[in-house]
C-alpha cells in the first residue's frame, strides 16, 4: 500500500577575488531551468567569453603569445566555476526538507503539513521548489539565440516532468514499502509535485521566452525599473492571481458525494454545500474544480484535513476518524490541483523576479537590498491577511497569503545563502546541499520518492518485512536510542539525508548528473 505522505509530497561558486570578477561570473551562468534536474541553460556565452578574452590581449604578437596560456587557463577556470552556488544549495535544501518532512513528519507532527490553515515546515517545500524554478529560468533564458529552439526545449522538459510525475505519484509505483506495482486507470491520480512544477515552469518560461525582444539590455534609472522592464512577467502573474481569486470567491459549489471502499463494503457519503467563497475543507472552489475536471476518483485519497480536531481525537496526529466526524473527513482532496496550481504560478513569478535582480544589479548590496525588501514586504502582506482572517495562510488551497508568506521566506533564505556562500565564500559547510542540488532529480526520484529503498526492500529474508532498510532503522537507530520518534528522526538524518549527500558528492566528482 502506498505511503500517503510520499504520495502527496511528490529541485559552483568560485572564491570572490574582487567585485568585478564576482559580477562577471554571474553573466556566464548555465542554469537549470526546471528547478529539479541538472538540465543546462540556453545560452551561447561560453563562446562569447572565449572570443572576448582572446581579443583583449595587450600588446603585439609577442605579448599575445606570452599571455595566451595564462589567459586561456583563466578562461577555463571561469567557465568551470560559472554556476551560482546559492542556486544549487537552495535547491538541495528544498530536497533535504522534503525527505525530512516526508519520513520524519509522522513522528514529529509539528513539522508535518498543517491540517488546514497555518504553515509548518513541510508547507515550505512546494513553494521553495517553485521559487527556485523561477530564479533558474531567469538565468537560463537570459539570452535566447533561437526562440523556436527554446520553446521546443521548454515543451520537451515539461512533458518529461509530467511523465515522471504520473509514474511516481499517479499510483503506479508503490515504493518503498509495497513490493507490488501497477495502477487502476479508473483511480489514477493525475496531479502531483512534478506535475505542478511542470505546469508552472511551462507558463513562466514561455512568458520569458516570448517576451525576449521586449527585454531591456540596461535598466532605466528608478526603483521600479526592474518591475516595468519585466512587466509581461508580472502581468502573467497578475492574470493567474485574478483567475484564482475570482474562481475561489465567485464559483458556486453544489453538494457533492463520493464512495469509500472499506472492509465492510462500499459506502456513499454526501457533503452538503450550496455556497460561494467558502475557505473550509468541505465546500471550497479549489476542490470543486478538481472534482469536475479530474473526477472524484482521481484525487488524493488521504488528505491532511483528516488530522483536524473535527475528524479525529488524535489531532494533530493521524488517527482513526471520530464516529461523529463530518462526512467530508472521509473524502478525497487534491493538494496539487488545477486551481491551486494556477495560484502557484505566482510563486514562480516571484522567483523569476529574484533572478532578474541577480542579472541586472551588479553589486552585492544592491541585490540584497532589493531581495530582502521584497521578501519583508511579502511577509508583511501575508501576516496581515492571515491574522485579520481576510485570507488565511493555507497550503492546500494555495491561498494568496500562503504565496506571499512562503515566497517571502524563500527570499530571506535565498538572501542568507547568497551572503554566506557567494559573498563571504563559506562554501564548504554547504557543499552537501550543493551536491544534492546539482543532482536533485536523481535524489528526488531515488530518495524522496523511495525508489532505491523499494529496490532494497525487494531483497528480504523469509518475511517481506525482514529487509535491510527495516533492520537498519530498527536495530541501528530505534533500539539504540530506545525511542521510535528520536530513532526515526536520526535514521532520516543519517541513513537518508547524509547518505544522499555522500552519493551526490561522489556523482559530482565523477561528473554524473541526471538531466531532463
Amino acid at each position: 500500500m502506498a505511503d500517503p505522505k510520499r504520495m502527496e509530497e511528490g529541485l559552483g561558486h568560485k572564491p570572490v577575488l574582487d567585485h568585478k570578477d564576482h559580477d562577471d561570473d554571474h553573466h556566464m551562468i548555465s542554469a537549470k531551468v526546471d528547478g529539479i534536474d541538472g538540465g543546462d541553460g540556453i545560452n551561447n556565452e561560453k563562446e562569447e567569453r572565449s572570443s572576448a578574452v582572446l581579443q583583449d590581449q595587450p600588446g603585439g604578437v609577442e605579448d599575445h603569445d606570452h599571455h595566451k596560456g595564462e589567459q586561456q587557463q583563466l578562461l577555463v577556470q571561469k567557465i568551470k566555476s560559472k554556476r551560482v552556488a546559492t542556486l544549487d544549495a537552495f535547491r538541495g535544501l528544498t530536497i533535504v526538507l522534503m525527505i525530512l518532512v516526508d519520513d520524519a513528519g509522522g513522528a514529529y507532527e509539528r513539522i508535518d503539513h498543517s491540517p488546514w490553515n497555518g504553515c509548518t515546515l513541510a508547507d515550505f517545500v512546494m513553494p521553495f521548489f517553485l521559487f527556485i524554478v523561477g530564479v533558474a529560468i531567469a538565468l537560463a533564458l537570459k539570452k535566447i539565440p533561437k526562440i523556436n529552439g527554446a520553446i521546443k526545449k521548454i515543451t520537451i522538459r515539461t512533458l518529461k516532468l509530467l511523465f515522471w510525475g504520473l509514474l511516481l505519484q499517479g499510483g503506479y509505483s508503490h515504493a518503498p514499502y509495497d513490493l507490488s506495482y501497477g495502477v487502476d486507470m479508473k483511480k489514477i491520480r493525475w496531479c502531483g509535485i512534478l506535475q505542478r512544477i511542470a505546469l508552472v515552469y511551462f507558463v513562466v518560461a514561455m512568458i520569458e521566452t516570448l517576451t525576449t525582444k521586449k527585454r531591456p539590455a540596461v535598466l532605466q534609472p528608478g526603483h521600479l525599473s526592474i518591475f516595468t522592464a519585466y512587466q509581461w512577467q508580472w502581468i502573467g502573474g497578475f492574470v493567474a492571481f485574478v483567475v484564482y481569486m475570482v474562481t475561489t470567491y465567485a464559483l458556486y459549489v453544489p453538494d457533492w458525494s463520493f464512495v469509500v471502499h472499506g472492509r465492510h463494503g462500499a459506502k456513499r457519503y454526501t457533503v452538503k454545500c450550496g455556497m460561494r467563497g467558502h475557505l473550509g475543507p468541505a465546500c471550497n472552489a479549489v476542490g470543486y474544480v478538481d472534482r469536475q475536471v479530474w473526477g472524484v476518483n482521481h484525487l488524493y485519497s488521504s488528505p491532511v484535513w483528516s488530522r483536524l480536531k473535527a475528524c479525529t481525537f488524535s489531532y494533530p496526529n493521524s488517527g482513526p476518524l471520530r464516529e461523529d466526524a463530518p462526512t467530508w473527513c472521509h473524502g478525497p482532496f487534491e493538494p496539487e490541483g488545477l486551481l491551486s496550481t494556477i495560484s502557484a504560478i505566482l510563486s514562480g513569478t516571484i522567483g523569476i523576479h529574484y533572478g532578474h535582480v541577480l542579472i541586472h544589479f551588479k553589486g552585492h548590496s544592491e541585490r540584497l537590498k532589493h531581495w530582502i525588501s521584497t521578501a519583508v514586504g511579502l511577509l508583511i502582506v501575508a501576516i496581515i491577511l492571515h491574522f485579520t482572517d481576510a485570507i488565511p495562510i493555507n497550503k492546500q488551497l494555495y491561498s494568496f497569503s500562503y504565496v506571499c508568506f512562503t515566497a517571502g521566506a524563500a527570499g530571506i533564505v535565498f538572501s542568507a545563502f547568497y551572503i554566506l556562500i557567494d559573498v563571504w565564500g563559506w562554501r564548504t559547510p554547504f557543499l552537501f546541499l550543493e551536491w544534492i542540488g546539482m543532482n536533485a532529480m536523481l535524489v528526488f526520484v531515488l530518495g524522496a520518492q523511495g525508489i532505491l529503498a523499494g529496490f532494497v526492500n525487494g531483497w528480504y529474508y523469509k518475511d517481506p518485512d525482514n529487509t535491510l532498510v527495516n533492520w537498519i532503522q530498527t536495530h541501528v537507530f530505534i533500539n539504540v536510542w530506545k525511542s521510535e520518534r528520536l530513532g526515526s528522526l536520526l535514521y532520516v538524518i543519517f541513513a537518508e539525508i547524509t547518505f544522499w549527500g555522500v552519493v551526490a558528492g561522489i556523482l559530482h566528482k565523477l561528473g554524473i548528473y541526471w538531466k531532463l
